[in-house]
């Protein structure tokens, strides 16, 4: 086997060691468990609440919330891990391909270049530099080696710029000059992507107030509202008036009347915690995934409210 077929073999061992199928794998038991409980709770073959005074309904609906906190949470905080550790690496790219330039500038080969900017320091971006002249010491070919790197790294940013640094090479052209522009192009992208990030972390923030804004809502008709409609209840049913009430179906039943409302306000919570996860995650990287996070802590916030409610 030559050297170019072993980091291959190499690189498809390390691929095979992702743990997206493992998280996945782990979020679909925790919300198949909690989705089962949520059903023997609303069927009536268990009672596990979280307060000793929950009707069927609300079990059903708060472990119904666990199990979908179960599914998203997992899986959101291991993509935002993942998408910190991209940026960290492609943060400190530029700064390669600016040495790795400077170095052919001096007459040096692309090859040649690579291995004596792999003694910098570029953070987490060091190890696989390393591995790559590393691999150009073994003999492996500067190009495929570049291959080999975009490969095991796998970032969008990463794998087009050495498209662009392999397509030039092989066609003869002046590597350094095109890492130069590389660099600089990268660079451009990276700070214009931090202004959009900014801008978009204060829709964020209004999507996070209005959220809690809406709960405060929910607090107040809780505390204020729906009490004086029992008690306005009460008084037709004690006072002059208490025969005429009584021929009321919606003054006999207001009670439950009132719980399904509050039913309805847990509902529609659930509802806008996901909603606006999602949302954040969109106005934040433009993918739906990655609002699962954001998803997953509203959902928390939402429950620990109605727990105080």
């Amino acid at each position: 086997m030559t050297n170019v077929e072993l980091e291959k073999a190499r690189v498809r061992l390390y691929q095979k060691a992702d743990r997206k199928p493992f998280i996945m794998a782990f979020g679909g038991s925790l919300f198949a468990l909690f989705g089962f409980i949520a059903f023997l709770n609303l069927i009536g073959s268990v009672s596990l609440g979280l307060r000793a005074d929950q009707r069927p309904i609300e079990r059903f609906l708060f472990w119904l919330v666990f199990a979908i906190m179960g599914f998203i949470g997992p899986y959101g905080f291991f993509l935002a891990k993942q998408q910190r550790g991209i940026k960290a690496i492609e943060r400190r790219l530029p700064d390669f391909l600016r040495d790795v330039a400077e170095a052919g500038r001096f007459g040096m080969t692309l090859a040649d270049a690579i291995v004596v900017s792999s003694s910098g320091r570029y953070g987490k971006l060091t190890p696989e530099i390393k591995k790559m002249a590393a691999q150009i010491t073994w003999g492996v070919p500067a190009t495929e080696a570049l291959r080999l790197f975009a490969t095991r790294v796998k970032t969008p940013m990463v794998e087009r710029v050495v498209a662009i640094i392999v397509k030039s090479s092989d066609a003869g052209g002046d590597v350094a000059d095109v890492l130069t522009m590389v660099s600089h192009d990268t660079k451009e992208n990276q700070l214009t992507e931090d202004e959009r990030r900014i801008t978009m972390s204060t829709y964020i923030a209004v999507i996070y107030i209005s959220f809690m804004v809406f709960l405060v809502t929910i607090w107040i008709l809780n505390v204020t509202f729906l009490p004086k409609m029992l008690e306005a209840s009460g008084a037709l049913e004690t006072g002059a008036g208490g025969a005429l009430a009584g021929a009321s179906p919606l003054a006999n039943n207001l009670p439950e009347v009132v719980y399904n409302v509050k039913i309805a306000f847990f509902i529609a919570v659930i509802v806008h915690g996901l909603g606006d996860g999602i949302l954040a995650g969109v106005l934040d990287t433009g993918k739906i995934a990655n609002g699962l996070r954001h998803s997953f802590i509203l959902l928390v916030i939402c429950v620990l409210a109605f727990l105080i409610i």
